[in-house]
């Protein structure tokens, strides 16, 4: 069953009512007060310009054990290298700018709307929200950005301009940031092969709730 949201009402209806696909509630709005109250609940948006705002809270949940990340041999010879830099809330802007620019494959257009971006540098200036970015020298060639609630990363974009940026991002964001779980929120054969695995609601729900846990950024 979809709910329809009243943006006059903070509130959202329990995850376990959302359909198969995840799609839990329409409309609302994206304030800042709106996104922690659906973060902190297991709820994301994924929408685009052509729709109204659309709520998911996908069970099973597809999530990533920064412990069990799998990273490949050549993508450690590509570390050993330092081929790359990597930095943590450099350049936000930049980041969320190019995961929403970025062109991929069998997508038109973006669900990274203007909306969803100012939104989204709404949270990373009150300390929600946070990148990862790759640079070559001083170019920015990669990188990804989410939420970050209860030690749960909540990813929310990817982007690479050169082979292996963004699995850099995702390892470093694994291996150096302290993180109980990354929420990949939907299966995709990339994140799998990096060591996704699915979770079901209840136990990501217990994760992201438990209050004794000190925020690592």
């Amino acid at each position: 069953m979809v709910f329809e949201l009243d943006s006059k009402k903070l509130e959202f209806p329990h995850p376990s009512y959302a359909e198969e696909d995840g799609l839990l509630a329409i409309g609302g709005d994206l304030s800042a007060d709106r996104l922690l109250l659906a973060y902190s609940n297991g709820i994301f948006p994924w929408f685009s310009d052509d729709t109204p705002i659309l709520w998911y809270a996908p069970n099973p949940r597809f999530v990533l054990y920064p412990s069990k990340i799998k990273v490949s041999k050549s993508m450690a010879a590509c570390i050993r290298k330092n081929t790359f830099s990597i930095s943590v809330d450099r350049d936000f802007d930049a980041v969320i700018k190019s995961c929403s620019a970025i062109n991929r494959k069998d997508q038109q257009g973006t669900w990274i709307t203007k909306d969803m971006i100012k939104a989204y540098t709404t949270l990373y200036t009150m300390g929600y929200a946070h990148a990862v970015e790759v640079w070559q020298g001083e170019l920015l060639v990669g990188g990804l950005y989410g939420v970050l609630i209860n030690g749960v990363f909540c990813g929310e974009s990817m982007f690479s301009r050169v082979p292996n940026a963004s699995k850099a991002a995702l390892i470093y964001l694994a291996q150096e940031i302290e993180l109980r779980l990354i929420d990949c929120q939907f299966h995709t054969p990339h994140l799998e092969s990096m060591g996704g695995e699915y979770l079901s609601f209840s136990d990501y729900l217990a994760i992201l709730t438990n209050p004794r846990y000190e925020q690592p950024l």
